[in-house]
């Protein structure tokens, strides 16, 4: 049995109802991940860093990066299959642990969505929109009212329907490949063709320096952030798997798929712009605007970087759609407060408006933050970098803590004996990552908003949800189901 019906029973087996709207293919699954990701956005934002730390070389680090992304995500995917439920690492954490551990990665879910699509709205869309428009020295009111007016449409696009956002979002697939790859390979090839001045050949590529007092192996590591900002986000098409059509098959697909063509993209990208960095002078003085308009032109570079804007925007849709079901997967376990109204499904769209409304809310305050403490917002948007990671990582123990108890279910993606391989080095590489994201001093500010979200975490997990558990008006439902199939009765694999 496959199909909308089959998929229906499957949440139901989980103890929930069919609420939201079940269309998305697996093409729109793939294009919820790889915008979330978003290489445009990441290259884009993040280019400059790498150069700066280790020098051109420093690309090369983007398949190691890619190689360990993809450790987890064959992890993610495998349980993509097993638990496809709307907010999913939460629901993972849940079921796989119990409902105390699902509460801590939903909330670092949560922190994450509110600071990360603000900083991105804020200090990049708005920016990089005033540059296409032509607008030079902006102030900052019109940046925040170009901040305020993105941020506002990509929820209101969710509030219509998903499939207006999938649509969008599709579209920009197809834009961003066309807009940054394409351009990438332009710039190389107006390169080869040397009819504008450089101060370098291909042995460019190979360059490298550390900044003063720094040793190469702590380049090497700040330089690899590049493809760690950029390669998160895989596990979107999870978070919306309640609208997808053949969700045990199409999810894990769409997370696979999505890291393979990212990286695969992202390193001809790479390639690309490097070669085509004309000096470090310019590159420090404009970016990447600054290099593309070098061998463009003005007119040409603003018509590049605003398919860039556009990708940006897609990944402000997706990412809206994001937070709201984590939020309504949440508040249908009774975990948040305010969960009998932020569960509620609009019997016309389909679509959780209450958490939309909730996620817009959080995310406009955190612009609006960002507008009158911009030094203090910067800090917190980088404080953001560790937390998808931190949610990974407890996924992925999760994962290893019931990964004796699951089996192979027929037709689906399973990681059979490469499992105890695939799970220890996917921690070894998260917790990697982890120290990296934390404990340069350049970032230590930024943990302290990270273990101040997650006080507040545990505050309400004391306060609130410890009584909740205890009366059993909270957590994942457990139950036990017949198969439609067989007629057997079964306890879940996985529920708390």
């Amino acid at each position: 049995m496959t199909g909308p019906g089959r998929d229906d029973w499957t949440v139901n087996e989980f103890g929930y109802r069919q609420e939201l709207r079940r269309s998305l293919s697996w093409f729109s699954l793939f294009s919820v991940s790889f915008s979330i990701m978003s290489i445009t956005t990441g290259i884009f934002l993040n280019f400059s860093f790498g150069i700066t730390r280790l020098g051109p070389v420093s690309i090369w680090i983007w398949p190691v990066v890619g190689v360990g992304q993809l450790l987890v995500a064959l992890v993610l995917a495998e349980l993509g299959t097993r638990i496809p439920l709307a907010g999913a690492s939460y629901q993972w954490g849940s079921r796989l642990v119990g409902p105390g551990y699902g509460w801590f990665i939903g909330a670092l879910g949560i922190l994450y969505g509110a600071v990360g699509v603000p900083g991105i709205v804020y200090l990049a869309v708005a920016p990089l929109t005033e540059y296409v428009l032509g607008v030079d020295g902006a102030s900052p009111r019109l940046t925040l009212f170009i901040a305020l007016l993105v941020l506002t449409v990509a929820y209101l696009i969710n509030v219509i329907s998903v499939q207006a956002a999938a649509r969008i979002n599709n579209f920009a697939v197809f834009a961003e490949i066309l807009g940054t790859v394409v351009l990438a390979v332009l710039l190389f090839f107006l390169w080869v063709r040397d009819d504008t001045k450089t101060d370098h050949d291909l042995g460019y590529l190979g360059t490298h320096h550390h900044l003063p007092g720094q040793p190469y192996w702590y380049a090497v590591a700040l330089a690899a952030l590049v493809g760690v900002y950029t390669l998160a986000g895989f596990e979107g098409a999870a978070d919306v798997a309640e609208e997808a059509v053949d969700a045990k098959r199409a999810v894990p697909r769409a997370i696979i798929g999505s890291v393979v063509v990212s990286v695969v993209l992202g390193m001809v990208v790479l390639i690309g712009f490097t070669v085509a960095v004309p000096s470090d002078d310019v590159l420090a003085s404009a970016g990447l605007p600054g290099v593309i308009q070098y061998w463009l032109g003005e007119g040409l570079a603003r018509g590049f970087v605003g398919v860039v804007v556009f990708a940006m925007f897609a990944l402000m849709v997706v990412s809206a759609a994001v937070i709201a079901r984590l939020l309504y997967a949440m508040a249908r376990d009774n975990m948040l407060p305010g969960s009998a109204a932020l569960r509620r499904v609009s019997r016309t769209t389909q679509t959780p408006v209450v958490a939309l409304v909730s996620g817009y809310v959080l995310n406009l305050a955190v612009v609006i933050f960002g507008y009158n403490s911009s030094n203090s917002f910067g800090t917190l948007v980088g404080a953001t970098a560790v937390l998808p990671y931190l949610v990974y990582l407890l996924t992925v123990l999760a994962y290893g803590f019931k990964r004796p108890q699951l089996k192979a279910i027929p037709g689906t993606f399973h990681l059979g004996r490469f499992a105890p391989v695939v799970f220890g080095a996917a921690v070894v590489w998260l917790v990697a990552v982890i120290l990296v994201l934390t404990l340069p001093a350049e970032f230590r500010k930024a943990d302290y908003y990270v273990l101040a979200g997650l006080a507040i975490a545990a505050l309400w997990w004391l306060v609130a949800l410890r009584q909740r558990f205890a009366r059993g008006q909270a957590g994942a439902p457990t139950i036990d189901w017949q198969s439609p199939h067989t007629g057997e009765t079964r306890t879940r694999v996985g529920s708390p």
